[in-house]
């Protein structure tokens, strides 16, 4: 199935820059994690007809369930993506759902038929505890033909941030990354060109699985620091002390152009965006470069409402990053032509927890409460999560799920009732999103009742997945 777009050529999986990528084939299917979190309810991954020209545009068209309950499918990757683009011997034909609360990794085929993706492999929960590890969480393909993944946890689920490296071709675990550990884990984005990987750090799994709690966070069972490493020794050479205007540093992007040394992340707890840059000395620094302000609120659980940064993209030709707010309930869009100095130029509101109407009231003179999310006439409970551009970057998929148990305490309506899929339009010109009614998935009316979709994948790779060297 590797790739769309490239009949002809004699090369590995993705493209050569990602300006070319830019050029790629429409996306026509998504992948998204959909999760059950009830006893007796299995994990599927939902293949979704996207192409406006199909006469099952806008549908749940297969569904591939996993065999065990309780796995809460969370983040994916691939077997190889564009960072095996000169290796001929590669392609693009499994993809790999981590499973967040199992400790389970299932290996799923999707060159077959991408349209009906099997399982090929389950990867035991035992292959990680033996490592001492737990809460698998990003999964990125490597240029050797590995697949690596960081953990957020030991096998007591105890805070521990570790990497192992998976075989991609027999699909075992091979052993550790790296010997050396970090208090907490989470993502992670390498860039060999420059012989660093930066890492980031959530919490404690003994923390985060039970719901979110400020007691938590003040007893330090969160994070606010950033890693970096030397991708070649595989050891820690600097820790970025974020403090406490960085807490919960989540989603790394690097700019896609890989002769570039800059990157951010979105910091959850206090809606900051930090830029990490190197500077002359060959060390790393890390400046605030997007605050998001919190609204003073009665009718909620605290007196002050963050904005909760759960997601962030760049799109491919580094102009563009988008971040979703996911209490406030924004998505926005800022131009990062100068990385030091984002500039916002787009923004729409998708739902969130103090909509008018609702029980929330804000107490800000400049602040209007958002209206609640309703597309085609069907009201949807939320806010904006998880992101994915297309490559061409003019569509933004967005859907409203971060994590079961957090949903239950921030969203009880959506649990209740469903996520839902969106699809932004962006103007790539001078900025603006727009909601494209046209495409629309209620996963409150999915056949064996309502689910929570997490995480969007396509074939072909994306802004997220694919890193080039």
């Amino acid at each position: 199935m590797e790739d769309e777009g490239k009949r002809g050529c004699a090369c590995g999986p993705g493209y050569a820059t990602p300006l070319e990528a830019m050029k790629g084939a429409t996306e026509k299917i998504l992948y998204i994690p959909c999760i059950q979190g009830e006893k007796g309810k299995h994990d599927y991954v939902a293949t979704v007809d996207v192409d406006p020209s199909s006469s099952t545009y806008s549908q749940v068209i297969h569904r591939t369930f996993m065999p065990y309950e309780n796995d809460e499918l969370h983040h994916s990757g691939w077997n190889s993506c564009s960072s095996c683009y000169n290796d001929s011997s590669q392609s693009r034909d499994y993809i790999v759902f981590a499973g967040l609360i199992s400790d389970r990794m299932y290996v799923i085929n999707v060159s077959k038929n991408p349209r009906a993706p099997e399982i090929h492999k389950i990867i035991e929960p035992k292959e990680l505890h033996d490592l001492d590890l737990s809460a698998p969480h990003t999964l990125h393909c490597l240029a050797d033909g590995n697949v690596m993944v960081s953990t957020m946890g030991n096998a007591r689920r105890e805070a521990k941030g570790s990497f192992l490296l998976i075989d991609a071709k027999e699909w075992r675990v091979k052993g550790l990354w790296s010997e050396t550990s970090t208090n907490f884990g989470y993502d992670f984005w390498y860039q060999p060109r420059h012989n660093v990987m930066i890492s980031s750090e959530w919490g404690s799994p003994a923390a985060f699985c039970t719901g979110f709690s400020m007691d938590h966070v003040s007893t330090g069972m969160y994070g606010q620091s950033l890693h970096v490493w030397d991708w070649k020794e595989r050891k820690q050479i600097q820790t970025l002390d974020l403090g406490s205007e960085g807490l919960m540093p989540l989603e790394i992007r690097f700019l896609h152009e890989p002769t570039a040394k800059t990157g951010f992340v979105g910091c959850a707890l206090t809606a900051n965006v930090f830029r990490f840059h190197q500077v002359e000395d060959g060390t790393w620094k890390a400046d605030k470069v997007i605050d998001v302000p919190s609204w003073k609120v009665s009718g909620w659980a605290l007196p002050s409402m963050p904005g909760i940064i759960t997601d962030i993209l760049i799109s491919l030709d580094d102009r563009f990053l988008y971040l979703s707010n996911w209490v406030q309930g924004d998505i926005r869009q800022y131009d990062i032509s100068d990385p030091a100095k984002p500039r916002l130029v787009g923004q729409i509101y998708v739902g969130g927890s103090a909509v008018s109407g609702g029980g929330v009231t804000i107490l800000e003179d400049n602040v209007k409460a958002p209206e609640p999310l309703v597309v085609n006439g069907k009201r949807f409970y939320g806010g904006p999560q998880m992101l994915q551009l297309s490559l061409d970057g003019r569509r933004l998929y967005v859907t409203t799920s971060l994590f079961s148990p957090w949903d239950r305490q921030f969203y009880p309506d959506m649990v209740e009732k469903g996520s839902v899929l969106l699809q932004i339009d962006v103007d790539v010109n001078v900025g603006g999103l727009k909601i494209n009614p046209k495409l629309m998935v209620d996963f409150g009316a999915e056949p064996g009742g309502p689910v929570l979709a997490h995480e969007i994948r396509y074939p072909g790779g994306d802004c997220s997945s694919d890193i080039w060297l």
